[in-house]
Formats: C-alpha cells, sequence, structure tokens
C-alpha cells in the first residue's frame, strides 16, 4: 500500500514505526533483521579485529545516506516532474578515531562527510537545483548527520 502524504491533514503529525533486530555474539560482527528486507550483516576489517564479513557501521551509515538521498531525490524529482536516468554516489567521511577509543572530548562521529552525486538527466541546472534543495530539506539520513554538527556536503553534478 502507498501512502500519500499529500493526501493527509499536514498540520498533525504522521508518526510510523520502524522495526530492526539484531544480535552479536561477543566479536565485532553484528547481524542485523531487517524483517521482510533480510539481514545486513555489519563488520569490522580484519585489521580493526573483525572477520571482515561485511561493511562497518560507520560504512553502512553513509551507505544509508547515499540510499536516502536517493529515495528522497526520487519522490521530489517525481513531485515536480523533474525526469532523469540515474543517480551515482561517491562518498567518504573521516573520523578522528581517538574519540572512539575512549579520549575524552574528541567527538566519536563523522568530523566530515562528503558525498558526490552524479544525476543523469536532460533537465536544466535551474530545475536540478530546485529538487537538490528541496531533497536536501527532505532527507532524514542528511538531516540527522547535519543535525550532530557534522561538516556536510553533498556536489550535485548534471551529466
Amino acid at each position: 500500500m502507498v501512502t500519500n502524504v499529500l493526501e493527509k491533514n499536514m498540520s498533525e503529525p504522521i508518526i510510523r514505526t520502524k522495526m530492526v533486530t539484531a544480535e552479536n555474539f561477543a566479536t565485532q560482527k553484528t547481524i542485523a533483521d531487517c524483517g521482510e528486507f533480510g539481514t545486513i550483516t555489519f563488520d569490522e576489517p580484519i585489521p580493526h579485529g573483525g572477520t571482515g564479513e561485511g561493511p562497518s557501521p560507520l560504512q553502512g551509515v553513509l551507505s544509508a545516506l547515499c540510499a536516502c538521498e536517493s529515495v528522497t531525490f526520487n519522490r521530489t524529482a517525481d513531485e515536480m516532474n523533474f525526469e532523469y536516468e540515474k543517480l551515482s554516489f561517491s562518498a567518504e567521511y573521516k573520523i578522528d578515531i581517538r574519540g572512539r577509543s575512549g579520549v575524552r572530548g574528541i567527538t566519536q562521529h563523522f568530523k566530515i562527510v562528503r558525498l558526490e552525486i552524479n544525476v543523469k538527466t536532460n533537465e536544466n541546472a535551474q530545475r536540478l537545483q530546485e529538487v537538490v534543495t528541496e531533497t536536501e530539506l527532505r532527507c532524514p539520513v542528511y538531516n540527522l548527520i547535519k543535525n550532530a554538527g557534522v561538516d556536510i556536503s553533498c556536489q550535485w553534478v548534471r551529466v
């Protein structure tokens, strides 16, 4: 079932609840169960004490950012009648690992996040910018990271 929030009363909260369960057996590896969508294995690389069986949790957050920007862009583009063929992402983060190593006063999470998003479209640059502005205002993961005080920037490139 597709819910069209444009048909709802937007002056009242529209709350959705999603759930994930996860298990860790005293290792660096955690398996998250997303119900009907299967499982995701997060792990650390072998040199960092993991088994290397999946992306690190921070890579998972960065991947979720790319996916959330994609979903939000798609919805926004549809609402704004913006046609595009494809989005391609390149994303990186920088952290000061002293924070996660227990050094007090050092942020444990991302310091910097940079995304380059190539948008394959025949639409003009102004139309793309309109969709991008609205996408970044709406994207939950982008705003979660931004509101945590992370230096985050996205470079949207029309190709």
